[in-house]
């Protein structure tokens, strides 16, 4: 179950950083100066972090999706779901370990 919540939350988050992303694009349009300075905002610390919080959700959600066409389209599937979530986990836990380092380097000019 917990799975599937998480599915849900991360396909949320996703959805929203899209629709931020296609509004502050569209933003070039009506105001180059503002657009600039909208972009400026996203080279703060907290915006770093939220980086990290959507490569963990778009991560996760692949993953997960995976998982569930495993689940429903192989025989052992449903039998398996739960080491295939775990699977998920670990994989997912081996992908932050690789890129959450290297992203506060970038961040933080190491």
């Amino acid at each position: 179950m917990w799975s599937w919540v998480a599915h849900r939350i991360s396909g949320m988050l996703i959805f929203l950083f899209l629709l931020v992303h296609v509004l502050d694009t569209a933003l070039v349009r009506v105001s180059p100066e503002a657009y600039n300075e909208v972009i400026g905002h996203y080279k703060s610390v907290v915006f770093g972090i939220g980086e990290i919080g959507l490569v963990g959700a778009v991560a996760f959600h692949a993953l997960n999706g995976l998982r569930i066409i495993l689940v429903d389209f192989w025989s052992q599937g449903t039998r398996r779901q739960r080491a295939l979530f775990w699977g998920v986990v670990v994989v997912w836990t081996l992908l932050m370990i690789g890129f959450v380092p290297r992203h506060l380097m970038h961040m933080f000019g190491g």
